[in-house]
């Protein structure tokens, strides 16, 4: 079962594997980490999961995930140059996390964005328990460890055969397997590793993809006799969610939506009220300019996209790899910033597919109550 806030954070982290079921039952392993509760929370930009929710997450168990992304337009009073700024406020928001919690710490990093390598190796050298790296293949995560680097290694795959790739890739260039491995369904939200035709496709489904990639996986642990365990993500709301996809292999899930309308999340009042306020008809998928699609719930400045009233001048931040500002409809950096502050004329919230079922804002210690709660109930 979950066991919620049992033990002090503290106690929970990093403890020697033949020490961690004194504390906890069934969380999370990987390598040396102990999660005493068996959710990472996903990371969420632009800015909407930064130290205050992740330091939450970790006070209750959980792993906190702070996002990387646009963190150059945050900290912009630090420098005027977006690199510069980026590395500063993402060292910032990791000390920020680190005076709130001794909880598991990480960060998320998009492969498609062009500070990649600065965020890294940033969160490297500044010793997060985790990172999470998706939105494109981390082929090279592995090259930029030190030797004395505790950080876990976490690429976000849709598919069993992107696992096989990272692994034989790491393998073979690094001798190093992932520490874990997270596959991301098409429910999730933001940007989405299917095409379109996909998302909306049984056939590639949560529950479809994670035997899927279990299996892929057992066959690098059996052949290397280590442990990857596996991080089911998109779609899952509910503790009962968590418990039918534990059944299926998984060894632990990937939160982000509902996370959203807490007190902790970082967003701003009107962009949580964006998601009480949604109904299931307003959760679209849209294109995006980083070449992906994604989900996100519709706002007036979707509706002028699709009308083709938008279209960037220049661009101040080349922030995405991807993005062609000759082609894009808008800058997405500054449409997610907008966003963030709850201005929907000018941006939109990304969000996952079970986003409308929020009702109410409640604090992170109540969902993790709440996802007990719901666990115990499934498996009545």
């Amino acid at each position: 079962m979950l066991n919620i806030s049992f033990f002090a954070a503290d106690k929970l982290k990093n403890l020697p594997l033949t020490n961690i079921n004194k504390f906890t039952m069934n969380g999370l392993r990987i390598g040396n980490l102990a999660i005493a509760v068996p959710i990472i929370q996903g990371g969420m930009g632009v800015g909407i999961s930064l130290s205050g929710l992740a330091s939450a997450v970790a006070n209750e168990g959980g792993a906190g995930v702070i996002s990387s992304a646009g963190l150059g337009l945050l900290y912009k009073d630090f420098s005027s140059d977006f690199l510069e700024a980026s590395i500063y406020g993402l060292k910032e928001e990791i000390r920020k996390a680190r005076e709130k919690t001794l909880g598991v710490i990480g960060v998320n990093v998009m492969v498609a964005m062009t500070n990649f390598t600065d965020m890294i190796k940033t969160a490297i050298s500044e010793k997060v328990d985790l990172i999470t790296a998706g939105a494109g293949l981390p082929l090279d995560l592995p090259s930029f460890l030190k030797k004395d680097s505790t950080t876990k290694l976490i690429p976000i795959v849709s598919s069993a055969r992107a696992t096989k790739i990272i692994c034989e890739k790491w393998k073979a260039n690094y001798d190093y397997l992932p520490d874990a491995v997270i596959v991301e369904g098409p429910k999730a939200g933001g940007h989405l590793g299917f095409k379109e035709e996909q998302i909306f496709d049984n056939d590639y489904a949560l529950e479809k993809l994670v035997p899927a990639v279990v299996s892929e996986l057992k066959i690098f642990e059996e052949k290397y006799d280590t442990k990857i365990p596996l991080i089911a993500a998109g779609g899952i709301y509910t503790g009962g969610d968590i418990h039918k996809i534990l059944d299926l292999g998984a060894s632990g899930v990937q939160m982000a939506t509902r996370f959203v309308t807490t007190d902790e999340c970082d967003a701003s009042p009107a962009f949580k009220q964006a998601y009480i306020d949604a109904e299931s008809s307003d959760i679209e998928i849209i294109k995006s300019p980083v070449g992906m699609p994604g989900r996100a719930i519709l706002s007036n400045f979707i509706t002028k996209v699709r009308e083709g009233k938008k279209q960037p001048k220049k661009c101040s931040f080349k922030c995405i790899k991807t993005c062609d500002i000759s082609k894009s409809p808008y800058c997405i950096i500054v449409a997610l910033i907008n966003a963030l502050k709850g201005n929907f004329e000018n941006g939109y919230a990304f969000c996952g597919a079970n986003a409308f079922r929020a009702t109410k804002i409640s604090s992170v210690k109540e969902i993790f109550q709440s996802l007990l709660k719901e666990y115990k109930e499934s498996k009545k």
